[in-house]
């Protein structure tokens, strides 16, 4: 008989106890849930930025790139009209 009691008084203890630490852990879970959402908030607003940075960044190497092009092609062509006023092939 004691042995039952005892298993049943140890039941009762353990299943009060889970129902109190459910309460700490739900307010875990909440408050780092609210925490999450917060820096989600934050890392979505950098993660825009970054690609809005390097949307800006992309389409100003690009320009620069077309520019260095361009000088390299008007270089060769100098060049070329020198060699021909020389004498020389292109």
């Amino acid at each position: 008989m004691r042995t039952v009691a005892s298993r049943s008084a140890l039941v009762v203890m353990l299943l009060g106890g889970t129902l109190m630490l459910q309460g700490c852990v739900v307010g875990a879970v909440v408050g780092a849930g609210a925490a999450v959402v917060g820096g989600t908030a934050k890392a979505t607003g950098a993660v825009v930025g970054a690609g809005f940075d390097a949307v800006t960044t992309s389409d100003e190497e690009t320009r620069a790139k077309r520019e260095r092009e361009q000088r390299e092609y008007e270089r060769e062509q100098r060049r070329c009209q020198q060699r021909q006023q020389h004498g020389q092939d292109c």
